[in-house]
């Protein structure tokens, strides 16, 4: 059945958009994926302030991240399946509706809870841009210069998440906490007026649904198809093993090796430029060597050097710039396989181009929370729970990529099937 499924689809995997169709400026796709990303981190400086702003506990406080996170799962999972039902603009703008709505919610908060179900609106609105971006570069490319494209957009939009900390720093020690958010949706409304500029609808056969029932249906049909559920889970559990090393590096960098968190910023700033190494390199040689290359290379070598990590911590010798060093190794690795591993999982079946993006968009966030919390939960003054579930992060990515290219089926859960 699901190779069935897999053939079916293969025949309309290199559909070519409709001519005459307008090609938004890469860089207006960048900003759109960057507004979730950017909202996620800007507010981290300023949660210890809203501790004793609203005279709450760093627990709740963090559920503005944890909110936020789930939110960006839902969003995903619902924006998907709609665009491809009701076209990627309306969708879209509804999106940004929302995201002002939670903004608002957190500018006029006076409680702890009503910011944080702010969060989560603007974490809803905001995931539209993410699953979009993917897709629109789906309907408008074939699958290996939509694996170029992607990775364009994910290394230039990286400079978001490593400016959001930064800029919500100053922005809260010169004007307090709600100054981020004012900053925020002034963000929203650039990306607003470049979507209302220069994004265009982009899909028109709407045809493959005729019901949200059938619509919701496609979850079901993309997950019994193998090759999506390769692609989906591989770029999940590489988000998981980066969570992951986001979850304990901090700490790794400030508890264990005595530094200060401005020297973790810096040491972040090599990892960043890693991934973005990673996906910049991608991209150039994207049209000349296949994305099941590209995705295997990168797994690969991520693989490796998480388990280089491993014994190099266990034989006690791991230093600072070590840990980030082999770490910055498999963030190179990432950027390779991640941006060919989403053109992959959209690519399965070009009419659900957006049902796919939100799917795998919704397995990366929620796979990723979990070693997260996993990560949070184990820290103490060792760094090896960090570097454990950056390696099983790395390991199951490989073999979720290697089950989606084997030529018979396997169950969801079992990988190496």
């Amino acid at each position: 059945m699901s190779n069935q499924i897999d053939r079916d689809a293969q025949g309309r995997s290199d559909a070519s958009p409709p001519a005459g169709v307008r090609r938004p400026p890469l860089w207006s796709l960048i900003l759109i994926t960057a507004l979730s990303p950017f909202a996620l981190q800007v507010l981290v400086p300023a949660m210890p302030g809203l501790v004793d702003d609203f005279g709450s506990s760093r627990g709740v406080v963090g559920f503005s991240l944890t909110g936020y996170l789930l939110g960006m799962a839902v969003g995903q999972l619902a924006c998907g399946p709609l665009s491809d039902r009701y076209g990627r603009r309306p969708v879209l703008f509804g999106g940004l509706v929302v995201f002002f709505v939670g903004s608002v919610f957190c500018l006029v908060a006076t409680d702890i809870w009503p910011l944080i179900a702010g969060r989560v609106l603007q974490a809803l609105g905001a995931s539209a841009g993410m699953v979009l971006s993917r897709a629109i570069v789906r309907d408008l490319y074939d699958r290996e210069r939509a694996a170029q494209m992607i990775a364009y957009i994910t290394a230039g939009m990286i400079v978001a998440p490593m400016a959001g900390p930064v800029v919500g720093g100053y922005l809260y020690e010169l004007f307090g906490w709600q100054s981020v958010f004012w900053f925020v949706m002034a963000f929203g409304a650039v990306v607003t007026a470049a979507c209302i500029a220069f994004v265009h609808e982009t899909h028109f056969d709407r045809g493959v649904t005729t019901s949200m029932g059938e619509l919701w249906q496609g979850f079901g049909f993309l997950l019994r198809m193998r090759r999506f559920r390769g692609y989906a889970l591989q770029v999940a559990f590489t988000t998981a093993s980066f969570y992951s090393f986001l979850g304990g590096a901090s700490a790794v960098t400030v508890d264990i090796f005595g530094q200060s968190a401005s020297d973790y910023g810096w040491w972040f700033v090599m990892i960043s430029g890693s991934y973005m190494t990673g996906n910049f390199i991608s991209g150039r040689i994207g049209m000349r060597v296949s994305s099941d290359k590209m995705i295997t290379l990168g797994t690969t070598l991520s693989m490796t050097f998480a388990f280089a990590l491993l014994v190099v911590t266990l034989s006690g010798s791991l230093t600072l710039p070590v840990f980030f060093l082999l770490s910055g190794v498999m963030s190179i690795g990432n950027g390779f396989s991640m941006p060919n591993g989403f053109a992959g999982a959209v690519s399965v079946d070009p009419t659900r181009a957006g049902t796919a993006s939100g799917l795998s968009g919704a397995l990366q966030t929620a796979i990723g929370a979990l070693l997260l919390t996993v990560v949070g939960y184990t820290l103490a003054d060792s760094p090896l729970p960090v570097v454990l579930m950056m390696l099983t992060g790395s390991v199951l990515a490989w073999f979720a990529h290697r089950h989606g290219m084997r030529r018979r089926g396997g169950c969801f859960f079992c990988l190496a099937s």
